[in-house]
Formats: structure tokens, C-alpha cells, sequence
């Protein structure tokens, strides 16, 4: 089974300098200046994640007959615009995908990796498929959670799709890989709004558990915290380790290494523990851009396809953790 990635689109929020707008997120200004980035993107007040997932898919199609495509896989990093109710479908709908099943994601920002061990899936269980449409989309629901202050990366808005075509000879598909771990499940969540505990009128506006619940996991023991860091930077390597054996590659002769738009220190950690240079990653643009969640590898894919920094048989590993906990690698080949 194969497949090959033949075109993109991309759809953004309003692009920010951080030094411009850090201020209105927090006062611990320095501690986030001092993670790298450069710019965000926000999206207006009226522009949900999936009108961005819409927009981002549309562009992709621009060549293909919306009637054509048999599987939509959408993955969100963020709350969907409304509880009860599929933004797959909702997407599916929007775009005109009218003989598309679709599937979302729900990985937090690992989904756009393992949308295409998705993607790979349905194409070896459904062998009339030929043509699938992949979208990573984040919109920050800023009323749950601080973009800026909640986490040591910070959170942008926007999409990014491809379109995957089986035995297409571009961006092939060589392998996936992926691996959870529950322990870490009740990390960076939302305590109420859920059936344990709903939503109750009048209440308080509940917030997002951040990476300052997780200290407070830890003890506040930085022993403990320190080695959950390194935990996840080392089990991000070892998703790439594994793919590349499964595509019987070697970790060297990855012509890019594609990681989570993730501050400036842990893409460093990560390239490392990979031994690939950084040069080859896509960290500058993760400092240009911010985190997009689960539109981060979409998103520099696109981006590095349309500015020709692609070549014919290069190889490219896309690798990330998400909530839950999860990890995930997948290798292409141009």
C-alpha cells in the first residue's frame, strides 16, 4: 500500500509580533520573549477552527473535483466550534466532499502525525480509495487558556491540508509509527464542561489545566518534572528511531526533520537526541509563525514544498507528542 502527498494549502490568523502583544497575555514578559518565537498569527473573533480547516482545504483542492476525494481526515488540536456535534462531517459538508467519509482526529497536537497512519489505514482496509484530503487545524479558545502564558510554546491559529493520492509518486508514504501512554492522560485538561462534572450556569469561566497544574503533578519536585521533560523529548526520538527502521532508513539520512513548532531549547533537544542538525529542521519556522497544534507539520511541509527546499528522494521524518500521552513519527520520501 502507497500513497503520495500532491498538493497543499494553508490558511492563517492575523500575523503578530510577540514583543507587541506579549503584554496583554502576561507579565512574566522576559520568561516568553526568551522562548524564541517571533511572530503569531490570531484569528478574528467570527473565524472558528474549522472556517480555518475549510479554507485550508479548498485551497488544496484547487485542482481536484471535490466529488473525487473518498476520505476527509481532520485532526484539531483545540475545542470544535460546538460540543455535540462532528467537525469532520461539518468540514466535509463545507467543502463539497460529498462521497467523502470522514474521521477526526482528536490527538491534540500529535493528530497531524497520525493522520496519515489514518490515511494509510483506510487506503489498505478500502482499496476503491484513491484519494483523501488531510487537514490539521488549531484555534485557540482564549476564554479556556492563555495562548502565551499556558504552555512554553506559543499557540497560533490556523490550518494546513494535503492531498494524499494513492500510488502518487510525490512525498510517498513510508512509514508510521506511534506509541501512548495513559499515565499522562489527565494532564492538560478541562476539569468541568465534561459528564463527570458539567458546565454550570453562573459558574466561573473554568481554564484549561497548563504546564503550571503539571509542576503542581510533580510536587513541585524539579527531579520528578525534569525527568518527565526529558521523557518526552526522548520518546519523541525514539518515534523516529522506530519509523525509520520500519522504512529502513537511517536517522542521518533525513533530509528534514519536521518536530512540533516548539520553543527554540526543546527543538534543539530533539534534533539532537535525533542526530539531525537543526539546520534541518523547521525551526525557523516555528520561530516565525508559533505553534499551530496539530497543523504544524502540514504547515511547514507546505511551506518548505512551495519555497522548493525539497528534493527528489529526500527523506522527511514529521514527529510529535500530544495529550494523552502520545508520540508519533511519520517518514515521507520526495
Amino acid at each position: 500500500m502507497a500513497y503520495g502527498l500532491t498538493a497543499f494549502g494553508v490558511a492563517l490568523g492575523e500575523e503578530a509580533a510577540v514583543k507587541d502583544v506579549v503584554a496583554e497575555y502576561t507579565e512574566d514578559v522576559e520568561r516568553v520573549l526568551g522562548y524564541g518565537y517571533e511572530y503569531i498569527h490570531r484569528a478574528p473573533p467570527d473565524v472558528s477552527v474549522t472556517d480555518l480547516a475549510v479554507e485550508a482545504g479548498r485551497r488544496a483542492l484547487e485542482s481536484v473535483n471535490p466529488r473525487e476525494v473518498d476520505l476527509l481526515v481532520l485532526a484539531l488540536t483545540d475545542l470544535a466550534d460546538h460540543l455535540y456535534w462532528d467537525a469532520a462531517a461539518r468540514v466535509q459538508w463545507a467543502l463539497g466532499l460529498s462521497h467523502a467519509e470522514a474521521v477526526l482526529v482528536d490527538q491534540g497536537c500529535v493528530g497531524g502525525v497520525t493522520a496519515f497512519d489514518t490515511v494509510a489505514g483506510r487506503f489498505a482496509t478500502h482499496p476503491g480509495y484513491r484519494t483523501a484530503l488531510v487537514i490539521g487545524a488549531n484555534r485557540t479558545v482564549e476564554a479556556y487558556w492563555n495562548r502565551l502564558d499556558t504552555h512554553s510554546l506559543l499557540f497560533s491559529d490556523g490550518a494546513a491540508a494535503a492531498v494524499a493520492v494513492r500510488d502518487a509518486p510525490t512525498l510517498r508514504w513510508r512509514s508510521s509509527y506511534a506509541e501512548t501512554d495513559g499515565r499522562y492522560a489527565d494532564f492538560f485538561r478541562m476539569d468541568v464542561g465534561g459528564a463527570r462534572q458539567p458546565f454550570v450556569p453562573g459558574a466561573e469561566t473554568p481554564a484549561v489545566r497548563d504546564a503550571w497544574d503539571v509542576v503542581d503533578q510533580f510536587e513541585h519536585d524539579a527531579e520528578r518534572l525534569a525527568a518527565y521533560a526529558e521523557e518526552i523529548d526522548e520518546r519523541t526520538a525514539r518515534a523516529v528511531h522506530r519509523a525509520c527502521r520500519q522504512a529502513d532508513c537511517a536517522e542521518e539520512g533525513l533530509a528534514r526533520l519536521l518536530l512540533l513548532n516548539d520553543n527554540a531549547r526543546v527543538l534543539a533537544t530533539q534534533a539532537e537526541l535525533v542526530g539531525v542538525p537543526i539546520e534541518r529542521t523547521n525551526a525557523r519556522l516555528a520561530a516565525l509563525n508559533g505553534h499551530f497544534g496539530a497543523a504544524d507539520h502540514l504547515f511547514s511541509l507546505a511551506r518548505m514544498d512551495e519555497a522548493g527546499e525539497l528534493a527528489p528522494g529526500d527523506l522527511v521524518a514529521l514527529a510529535a507528542n500530544g495529550r494523552g500521552m502520545h508520540w508519533a513519527c511519520t517518514v515521507l520520501q520526495c
